[in-house]
């Protein structure tokens, strides 16, 4: 409640003037007129007492007429406090009439009157003619009711005054004694009214209301509401104080703390750190934006407690932005010739990648500012894809940096963590340029196409297209920094093994560039120049300690491994050499040969055994060409025939495609059954099983189509399918051999399982410029331009077609 109502303050009693102190000439004012005193933001009600301030020339002049006369004048509130000289259309229609208690003159020249509220009036009309507002009023005289419900409002009245009272420590305890002492449920009404703390118009919508329960009810409402305000107030009063009286014990221990450590000579702390960070903010080379955020995080570094939980998240935060390379730049030396040299001495092979890596260097060495194509070395595992990237850093100058990303699911692993979150840091990407110490690094991102996919986690995949777009990475903002990270020095490098599994947005801003695969002539070069002695620094021992023989080595490619790569044969090589490194250890040998003969004993029986002879000897078997995420591989399909009513049975975990293949090759051997001499009634009374074994792994693609026909064709006519010969394509119902891809794979695995003769699309003849002439040399190539083609070679003991 507000114990204050007047616009200036209290008065200096010492200096009151008695009403009537001088005596200028009488106005005649009629008996049922008043003298209106306008008043700002003061409602006055009846029964009380207050000082009311008045600086107006007519006001003034109002209230000393009055006091010098001995009238009552009228308390009327103004409808604009900003309103200097106010008339009657500028002032509310009720007031309160008020006797003068004492007219007071300050020694600063200001007016002041103490007045005691007498009763409601309404004005009818302004009078003209005087040099101050003068009305004609109805006064209101409250009756004397009382009702049930007017006790009833009157009892809440009471109970609500005294419990606010209480919440009240200024308010005077005279105030409670009094309100409890008020009979009157009017007079306790109009009393509460001026105590509360209300707006001017509140106020004065409680005196407009002439009616006394709705007035009670409006005043009880205020009530409700302003003890609810005041237990509020209370509760947060309550726990500031307590938390300032934790933050005062908290200083006071801490206080004590420095002063423990002063005397023990352990002055370092906070200032040492905030110091070192300061020092380091200014080593740092930050761009102007970045470097004002630092020391604004700083300064709230300096004014926290250490003990604080925020404490050494913060300080953690400026520790990286500290240590990021912001200008960190090394000098980028391109020499064609060295970078050539470099490529050549890392890698065997790779003609073309080698051409395209110079060929990517040599635009980067006469434009610098240019925006360079992202690289993405696409193939099977352990062709060198890795290894390619650490080449390109090595002729470039650069530093290199390594990112995995097979398995994130998470976009926060891209773009960091907020640092609200426990335990936060920044993203992968900032992390990998951290750990290479330059903003111009060469960052490889492996297995792109093993990225997780959108999830409530966010889509990372979104999240890597800002990374490697040129046109946002130079303002990259990482949501654990806050800050933006130029990233647009950056060369980046990906790898995938399947292309079709990187998100077409992402492929999109990236030039492929395709590893196929090695022979085994290269396996050998590799192996000899490489792997060997890799492995021989691996376990310890040296090129006299340990020899292994150029057939021992070809044994372990053909007999022991089929990939693509090399990463297998690595391994298979470094089994022999712990074999050997045993030996020597134990002291029983200095030298060891390793023979094609020892390998049985050290590496076990042969891995990979030819089984073209052993699977094709009967009819209804065709060997054809797949290709696997790894590389090529050979598939044996098989046909069987049974009795009954010409239904096709499909077994070997195929996919749909490859199952409509094989629907799609009955179809087209039933549309040529008379054309091969097979009777019509051989499919009507016999059901045919297709099997592709291992059928454990998941296989598809229309790729099979030529050898799905083939092995039908082949059980149909009693004919088997000559064991040196592998085939692939798609076919057509109308029997056309349609292009397929991933024909080198599927090449070098049919050479390295001892195929001699292989049949493809004729369409596919231009991507025999991606195999080695070696492995050309050693092949027949027979190109398909429709299914019957591939009868006429493969099938034995039967004359060609006829037309």
């Amino acid at each position: 409640m507000d114990t204050k109502t007047s616009e200036q303050p209290p008065v200096d009693k010492a200096q009151e003037q008695q009403p009537g102190a001088e005596a200028p000439p009488e106005l005649n004012i009629p008996d049922d007129a008043l003298i209106i005193v306008p008043v700002r933001n003061l409602v006055m009600f009846p029964q009380m007492v207050a000082p009311i301030g008045i600086g107006r020339e007519s006001s003034i002049k109002a209230a000393q007429d009055a006091a010098r006369t001995g009238r009552q004048v009228g308390i009327v509130l103004q409808r604009d406090a900003e309103t200097d000289e106010p008339l009657g259309v500028d002032l509310h229609r009720v007031g309160t009439l008020a006797s003068i208690l004492r007219y007071v003159t300050t020694p600063d020249g200001n007016h002041h009157l103490i007045c005691q509220g007498e009763q409601r009036f309404v004005v009818k009309e302004y009078l003209p003619d005087y040099p101050y507002l003068v009305a004609r009023v109805q006064s209101f005289e409250e009756p004397e009711t009382s009702s049930p419900d007017i006790e009833a409002r009157m009892l809440q009245l009471k109970a609500r005054t005294a419990e606010i009272l209480q919440m009240l420590p200024q308010a005077p305890a005279e105030l409670a004694n009094t309100a409890a002492a008020i009979e009157s449920p009017a007079v306790l009404c109009d009393f509460v009214s001026g105590l509360m703390d209300l707006k001017p118009s509140e106020k004065q919508d409680i005196l407009e209301t002439f009616d006394l329960l709705p007035r009670l009810d409006k005043v009880l409402g205020f009530l409700v509401h302003f003890a609810e305000v005041l237990r509020i107030s209370r509760d947060i009063d309550k726990q500031t104080k307590e938390r300032f009286e934790d933050r005062q014990r908290e200083v006071l221990l801490r206080e004590q703390l420095k002063t423990i450590q002063s005397e023990l000579g352990e002055t370092e702390g906070n200032a040492a750190e905030v110091a070192e960070i300061e020092t380091n903010i200014a080593k740092a080379g930050m761009p102007e934006d970045v470097e004002q955020a630092a020391r604004k995080e700083l300064r709230r570094l300096q004014n926290m407690p250490d003990s604080s939980a925020e404490y050494s998240s913060l300080r953690t935060y400026l520790d990286w932005l500290t240590e990021l390379p912001w200008n960190v730049v090394t000098d980028e030396r391109i020499d064609i010739a060295q970078a050539r040299d470099i490529l050549e001495a890392d890698h065997y092979g790779l003609e073309k990648i080698k051409r395209r890596i110079l060929e990517y260097l040599a635009v980067r060495k006469l434009n610098p500012e240019g925006r360079s194509p992202i690289l993405c070395f696409v193939g099977p595992p352990g062709v060198g894809k890795t290894s390619l990237g650490q080449s390109i850093a090595r002729a470039t100058g650069r530093k290199f940096a390594r990112l995995g990303l097979g398995g994130v699911h998470d976009e926060a692993e891209i773009r960091g963590h907020r640092r609200t979150y426990i335990g936060a840091l920044p993203g992968n990407i900032i992390q990998a340029v951290h750990k290479a110490g330059a903003r111009n690094c060469v960052l490889m991102l492996d297995e792109v196409d093993k990225l997780g996919g959108g999830s409530v986690h966010g889509d990372p995949a979104a999240a890597l297209l800002e990374v490697l777009d040129p046109e946002q990475n130079a303002t990259f903002r990482d949501n654990y920094l806050a800050v933006p990270f130029d990233l647009s020095k950056v060369l980046f490098i990906t790898t995938a093994n399947v292309l079709d599994a990187i998100p077409g947005p992402l492929r999109d801003r990236m030039e492929v560039i395709q590893l196929l695969g090695y022979t085994e002539a290269e396996k050998m070069q590799i192996a000899q120049r490489y792997l060997i002695k890799r492995q021989l620094e691996a376990n310890g021992l040296s090129r006299e300690q340990c020899e292994l023989t150029d057939e021992a080595l070809r044994a372990i490619i053909h007999s022991y491994t089929r990939e693509a790569g090399v990463r297998n044969l690595e391994r298979e090589i470094g089994s022999v050499f712990r074999h050997v490194a045993m030996k020597v250890a134990e002291g029983t040998v200095q030298h060891v040969k390793i023979e094609e003969a020892d390998l049985h004993a050290i590496l076990g029986p042969h891995k990979h055994e030819s089984e073209l002879a052993m699977r094709t000897s009967l009819a209804g078997v065709a060997t054809g060409l797949a290709w696997t995420p790894v590389g090529g591989d050979i598939l044996f399909i098989e046909a069987s025939r049974s009795p009954g009513g010409g239904r096709l049975i499909l077994t070997g975990q195929l996919g749909d495609v490859m199952k409509e293949s094989a629907q799609a090759a009955l179809t087209l051997l039933k549309g040529k059954a008379e054309r091969l001499g097979i009777a019509a009634e051989r499919f009507e009374k016999s059901d045919i099983h297709v099997h592709v074994p291992a059928g454990a792994i998941p296989k598809d693609g229309p790729s099979a189509g030529v050898a799905m026909f083939v092995a039908l064709a082949s059980l149909m006519m009693d004919r088997p399918v000559r064991y040196d010969h592998a085939m692939t394509g798609e076919i057509s119902l109308r029997g056309l051999v349609l292009p397929v891809g991933g024909i080198k794979e599927k090449v070098l695995a049919a050479l390295q399982a001892g195929i001699r003769t292989v049949l493809l699309p004729a369409r596919n003849e231009k991507d025999l410029e991606d195999i080695p002439q070696e492995a050309r040399d050693q092949l027949r190539f027979v190109f398909l331009e429709n299914v019957e083609q591939a009868i006429d070679v493969v099938l034995e003991e039967g004359a060609t077609l006829a037309d």
